[in-house]
């Protein structure tokens, strides 16, 4: 596949396109309401490595084709091989995929429409920001079936309050993007016809910021959610230091003061 082209056939997987320092990566299974095969999975976590070892990339938005963004993984597939070596490699996979959103260094953005479930809504919580349009819908689905929402759950659970979680994740229930909003999964909530517009916002306030702090901000902010107290605020504190050294900080500063707009180098 040749990922960096907009010349792209509907059998392809992952769809991408850059922009001016925003890259779109788009599932490409609109059929299968753009369900997380291994495959497609597996492409993902090609291009997000790529995506995370290239500094002229400084967003990621992550999107569906069709009528939905994600309807988690891929039933049929899951349900091919009954042995738990399988399961397990097929949950370890897309559990480093997830991790990978949170490490890699450019902020990732979900754009949310139709709906996103099980695994798909897991997605929109590891993504750093979140915009839906409003007629979309969320659900950790799985309990329906007899399977709970474990690998989700953990996205889930960091996002949301604990008993809003447990309740999404006990019942299976929909809820609809003014309650995602509220309950701290997404970000914002548009009208369809805005929903580019409205990301296009968040990327262009991105990319007037130096990636320097971008880049070293996300690190410590998920690092920092896993400590004790202490811990958090020495990480904090050196992170700072270290940002404040950077010749970024100093243009920045210095910029304040002069009343001037500063000169990014990315150093």
């Amino acid at each position: 596949m040749n990922a960096n082209t907009d010349a792209v056939t509907t059998e392809q997987l992952l769809l991408r396109r850059d922009e001016g320092g925003v890259v779109t990566l788009t599932l490409n299974r609109p059929t299968q309401f753009n369900s997380l095969s291994q495959a497609l999975m597996g492409e993902l976590q090609v291009e997000l490595e790529r995506i995370a070892a290239d500094q002229g990339v400084r967003v990621v938005i992550m999107a569906g084709a069709g009528k939905a963004f994600c309807a988690g993984h891929d039933l049929k597939e899951m349900r091919s091989d009954a042995t738990k070596a399988f399961q397990k490699a097929l949950f370890r996979q897309c559990s480093k995929l997830m991790l990978t959103l949170v490490r890699m260094p450019q902020p990732v953005i979900a754009r949310v429409h139709g709906i996103a479930t099980a695994a798909g809504c897991q997605l929109v919580s590891m993504c750093d920001l979140a915009v839906a349009t409003d007629n979309a819908r969320f659900a950790v689905s799985g309990v329906n079936l007899g399977l709970f929402c474990s690998t989700p759950s953990v996205g889930l659970a960091r996002n949301l309050g604990r008993k809003q979680a447990m309740e999404m994740l006990l019942t299976g229930d929909f809820i609809d993007a003014p309650a995602a909003l509220a309950r701290g999964l997404i970000n914002r909530v548009v009208a369809t016809e805005q929903l580019d517009a409205e990301i296009r916002k968040l990327t262009d306030s991105i990319l007037a910021k130096t990636p320097v702090a971008i880049k070293a901000g996300k690190q410590m902010f998920y690092r920092q959610l896993e400590m004790g107290l202490d811990d958090a605020y020495e990480l904090a504190s050196e992170t700072m230091a270290c940002n404040m050294l950077a010749e970024d900080a100093q243009e920045g500063i210095d910029a304040f003061v002069a009343k001037r707009k500063p000169q990014w180098k990315g150093r």
